[in-house]
């Protein structure tokens, strides 16, 4: 009696193991880095350039696993999410200690176009992740 209630067991677990979530591996970093872009909008003044390089490394972290595994799918939209980020990594990179207004403001292009290839991507991907 109790071997077949492990075996009913074993099989049932081994049957819903088998209906579990089929979303692709990009699901999970494309919203990782999604968390990570939305990151910049809770930086303030007093996070200085060091708290901006510091989100701006956890934004490429998360692209380079979306990178990673969504290129042989969406080799345009990846390519896209990794030239913006390295973009916006360069000029984050080049701020001064105490930038200037000016020199803030200078980043946001990249970062708007950061923002664009993601968006572009999760459309893309709408229909695997939802």
């Amino acid at each position: 009696m109790r071997r077949s209630i492990a075996a009913g067991a074993a099989i049932g677990l081994v049957v819903l193991t088998g209906c579990g979530s089929s979303k692709p591996a990009y699901c999970t970093a494309r919203s990782n880095l999604s968390k990570s872009i939305k990151g910049l909008t809770s930086l303030s003044v007093s996070s200085g350039v060091s708290g901006l390089q510091s989100q701006v490394q956890k934004i490429q972290t998360a692209a380079t696993s979306v990178v990673n595994s969504a290129k042989g799918d969406f080799p345009n939209e990846t390519s896209a999410i990794k030239s913006s980020v390295d973009a916006l990594s360069t000029a984050v990179k080049a701020l001064p200690s105490n930038p200037s207004a000016g020199q803030i403001a200078s980043i946001v292009p990249s970062a708007a176009n950061v923002v664009s290839s993601v968006t572009s991507f999760t459309s893309a991907t709408s229909s695997k992740c939802s």
